[in-house]
This record gives C-alpha cells, structure tokens and sequence, in this order.
C-alpha cells in the first residue's frame, strides 16, 4: 500500500537518436562526472542510465537535505565562479524580465538532453513577482520529463531535480524560479520570476511513492521518520532572493576586497 501510479500509459519516448548527437553526449559526460564528483564513486553502466543509478545512489546516500545540498553545488560547478557572482549583481538585479526571458530561453535550448523535448510558453503575469516582468517567455513546458520517467521516482525528483535547481536559480543565480512536475503525464512547467511555494503547502511534497520506483519505498523508509521528501527547517529553506548586498558581498570576495578580519 502506499504507491500511486504515475506518468502516462503511452510507451516512453527513444531517446536512443538524441543521445548520439556530440553535444548531448558532452551533457551526459559532464553532469555525471559532477555526480561522481559528489558520490565519491562511479557506476560501470555508461551513458544516461548509469548517470540515473548515479541519481539513485546519490539519494540512497544522504538526507534530502545533502542530497539537495550536493546537487546545488554539482549546477554550480558548470559555471565559471565570476559568471555566478556577477550575474546576480549586473543582470537579475537591474535587469530582472530580461534575466528571466534570457535563462528561460538557455535552459530550453541546452536542457533537452537531460528531460526530453521542450517548449518556451508564457506565464501569467500575475503569478509573477513585482518587477520580473510580462510573462512573454518566462515559461519552459517539459513535454514529458526523461529524467522523472526513468528514475520512477518522486524522491529523486524532489531532491536531485525540483527543489536544488529552483534554490541554484533563486540563491546563486537571484532569479525566482518555480518548477511544477506533473506526476500523472510526467510534464514539468519551469515559471522563471514566480517565487517557489514554501514546502509545506507545495502539493508536490505531498505525493505518495510510485509504483514503478526502483526503490519500492525504502528510500522513503531509509530516510524515514521525515522520508525522503522531509521538509526543511524554514531557516534552511527560504523561497526568497537574497538581498543585493549578500550578492555585492560575494563580489568583493572575489576580487579581495573584503576588509581582513584582524
């Protein structure tokens, strides 16, 4: 008892085409060897399966909260350090619509590889927070996420998916970013400028594990008493931007400004 039947009853997408093409091959390689980097070991089984036992072994590891933690900084690590301290500071902050129309437009031309075919729509503007802008282009529809159908699992969704790349967006990037799977179709919509709900009353945290998780539960039993979708402590989960000054500080950082302490 206790499992839902998830995604669409239509057979999964070949995915065998897209996985030859040079630039997804780079993709693959470079997202798992982040996942290596954060486990601490490999897999022997090569292209996209083996980085989905990565993601499974990496939730079977830790807490959600590491879990999310280490998947955070993998995102982190495809960045040159100077593009994420300068970014937050020379574009979401003066220039927030544009920022989300332009990370909404890179992430639809550079993710298919990693969650299937992918389309940029609108968002409503009232969903959005003052100042991010008219919607025009701030969405990205995941037709039927790949990476959500061959982990089968809602935990690896939640905790190497959703919550650390709307935390990278929001914390390292200063953009809001609120991501919606959809477990009976396994779309996703991405809303770039919309605040992400607190975890307590986003209904995502709230699902039951699938039927067709490898894990049959004892990720959830593992993690147990909080399971594995636990939420966090309000203090380690804030759905805000963090102020400018905390983005300047950074900046000073890198170029050795900050005053020595003594």
């Amino acid at each position: 008892g206790g499992f839902r039947r998830a995604g669409p009853d239509t057979a999964q997408p070949s995915y065998v085409e897209a996985d030859q093409r040079w630039f997804d091959k780079f993709a693959i390689n470079l997202f798992r060897a982040g996942m290596v980097r954060a486990i601490g070991e490999d897999v022997r089984t090569p292209g996209y399966p083996g980085l989905m036992e990565l993601a499974l072994k990496l939730n079977r590891r830790f807490p959600p909260g590491e879990t999310r933690r280490r998947t955070r900084g993998i995102l982190a690590s495809f960045f040159p350090p100077f593009i994420l301290k300068l970014f937050p500071v020379m574009f979401a902050g003066p220039f927030p619509a544009f920022s989300a129309k332009l990370n909404a437009a890179i992430t639809a031309a550079t993710c298919r590889w990693l969650m299937g075919p992918i389309e940029v729509v609108d968002v409503p503007a009232e969903e959005l927070l003052a100042g991010w802008g008219d919607g025009v282009g701030q969405g990205l529809q995941v037709e039927r996420c790949r990476f959500l159908e061959e982990s089968g699992c809602a935990s690896v969704c939640i905790n190497t998916c959703k919550v650390p790349t709307q935390e990278f967006f929001v914390k390292d990037m200063g953009i809001p970013l609120t991501m919606e799977p959809d477990y009976e179709t396994f779309a996703c919509k991405f809303s770039f400028g919309k605040a992400p709900l607190q975890q307590e009353v986003d209904e995502v945290f709230a699902t039951a594990c699938f039927a067709q998780c490898p894990s049959k539960g004892s990720l959830r039993a593992a993690h147990a008493p909080q399971g594995c979708d636990a939420l966090m402590q309000d203090s380690t989960y804030d759905p805000r931007v963090p102020p400018p000054e905390v983005f300047w500080a950074g900046v000073k950082d890198m170029f050795g400004l900050s005053p020595k302490s003594k």
